[in-house]
């Protein structure tokens, strides 16, 4: 299982050579099996990689980000056409009813506002832990009532603070957040492309200028661990430097629970993605989505 995480902050060059990534630098050079890779962020916009490399990474299943000049995460690759069946796939996607949908999105938003719960516990405020949890109990079908929004508006307030405001640019805890999101992002659309699903047409998210809808769908639940951490680490002054970006993008090897078994959130999007390729198929209709858990770096027993 891929594990490797690797962040390119200084002016490099990627190349591809004998199954290995090959790292050369003004000052050293390395080289990393392929096969060992989870996914790269290319931080520095003078680093230049060889189309053999990004075709073999694309193979591979690698999730390659690309920073802007904001030093934040603004493009993934992601592979193409991957799935033996993909024509039989994407026709599935595109025939699953209203209702099902419904049902689907249901389950998400349930499953998010328990895990927005779940952080406000673990982060040590009860009464407010009740009170979402409460709010999860009363989602309908497709969130009709918008559950969901209700939830936000007392959970970021009630994790931050009363004066936090999603958005804001002067609170550097948004650009944590903002960071840990788009890789947990790339990592979902890569997992949907891997097993045929087209990230543009969602069970919710539905915008003609996103060609991520599912993704930003299925993202949902796991946004809490990103919460989470920024919760525990950051405050309004902490900007969010090289050594806070690199423990965002390791997040994806931290515990996650999924069907009452931890999981290195990686593998956990992609029980999640399995699950809804079930359900497509007419082998279930409940998702595996995850529970979170204390911040933990998941081991391999």
């Amino acid at each position: 299982m891929a594990f490797r995480n690797i962040i390119i902050q200084n002016e490099a060059k990627l190349s591809l050579k004998s199954g290995q990534l090959i790292v050369k630098t003004e000052t050293a050079d390395a080289s990393l099996a392929i096969e060992d890779i989870d996914t790269i962020l290319v931080e520095n916009r003078r680093t230049v990689i060889s189309t053999a490399l990004l075709g073999s990474l694309a193979k591979s299943g690698v999730a390659l980000f690309i920073c802007d000049e904001y030093h934040m995460p603004c493009a993934v690759l992601q592979p193409y056409l991957q799935h033996s069946r993909q024509y039989e796939v994407t026709q599935k996607q595109l025939e699953l009813s209203a209702p099902t949908k419904k049902q689907l999105w249901k389950q998400i938003v349930v499953a998010k506002i328990n895990n927005q719960a779940k952080c406000l516990l673990l982060c040590g405020k009860e009464k407010e832990f009740k009170e979402l949890e409460s709010i999860a109990k009363s989602v309908k079908s497709g969130d009709e009532g918008n559950a969901e929004g209700y939830a936000a508006a007392r959970y970021f307030p009630a994790l931050f603070g009363k004066g936090f405001i999603r958005g804001d640019d002067i609170d550097h805890r948004n650009s944590w957040l903002n960071y840990g999101y788009s890789i947990v992002r790339g990592c979902v659309a890569r997992s949907l492309a891997v097993y045929g699903f087209f990230s543009l047409f969602g069970l919710q998210h539905h915008s003609t200028l996103n060609q991520f809808n599912l993704a930003d769908d299925f993202i949902e639940p796991f946004r809490q661990i990103v919460d989470l951490f920024a919760a525990t680490y950051a405050d309004a002054d902490g900007e969010l430097n090289p050594d806070i970006k690199s423990k965002l993008v390791n997040l994806i090897n931290y515990d996650i629970i999924i069907d009452d078994k931890k999981y290195a959130l990686s593998y956990a999007i992609e029980k999640t993605v399995q699950s809804f390729s079930a359900v497509i198929n007419g082998k279930g209709k409940k998702l595996l989505l995850p529970e979170l858990t204390e911040l933990k770096q998941h081991t391999y027993e």
